[in-house]
């Protein structure tokens, strides 16, 4: 998959859904044909934050890996979405505090999956867990000085699935939590406080 698009928004309350926001690229991609993987990053606050990822490909190619996650349920979903994280500049205790460690993301985070018809995404709520929102408290103070890395894959858990493939990868440097901007959603965009 391609990583075509990112979004950086802000608002007073959790983003949840954003991949049906008319303009935004799994809708453009989905005009087109096209399946997308939209990652949803939940970072609460005073202020709550969104760093979305739109992967997207041709098509899902049915009996694959992605397809059966895409089309699979929760329970299927969470013990598969692997995330590999990384922070190649940064401080020591941060890079230390991160790791590189693969994580399956609805084993330590919640996460809710939204299958559209042409797109699935996962909105990932760091602050469901109390470690996540710990090393996130660390990170979001001094995200302006980090470049991190994140790779999502789906986990092989049998000898058919392997090798595992990657969906996407990004790499974020020097965000600055300023730039973020409040999206505009429809009226029918959930939202939750």
């Amino acid at each position: 998959m391609e990583l075509v698009a990112a979004d950086w928004f802000k608002d007073t309350k959790r983003m949840d859904h954003v991949a049906k926001r008319k303009g935004c690229a799994a809708q453009v991609a989905a005009e087109k044909g096209m399946f997308s993987f939209v990652v949803n990053i939940q970072i609460p606050g005073s202020t709550h934050h969104s760093l979305i990822l739109y992967f997207v490909t041709k098509s899902l190619k049915k009996g694959s890996l992605l397809q059966r996650f895409a089309d699979g349920d929760d329970d299927f979903r969470n013990s598969r979405l692997k995330l590999i994280p990384s922070v190649p500049k940064g401080s020591w205790i941060v890079r230390q505090s991160v790791g590189s460690t693969p994580c399956l993301l609805g084993k330590a985070v919640d996460c809710s999956y939204i299958r559209g018809p042409e797109y699935i995404e996962v909105d990932v709520d760091i602050g469901s867990s109390a470690v996540a929102n710990g090393v996130l408290g660390l990170v979001f103070g001094v995200v302006t000085s980090l470049v991190v890395d994140m790779a999502f894959l789906i986990q092989a858990n049998t000898y058919d699935e392997l090798p595992e493939q990657l969906i996407g990868a990004a790499r974020f440097s020097h965000i600055e939590p300023s730039a973020a901007v409040v999206p505009v959603l429809d009226d029918t965009s959930s939202a939750v406080e």
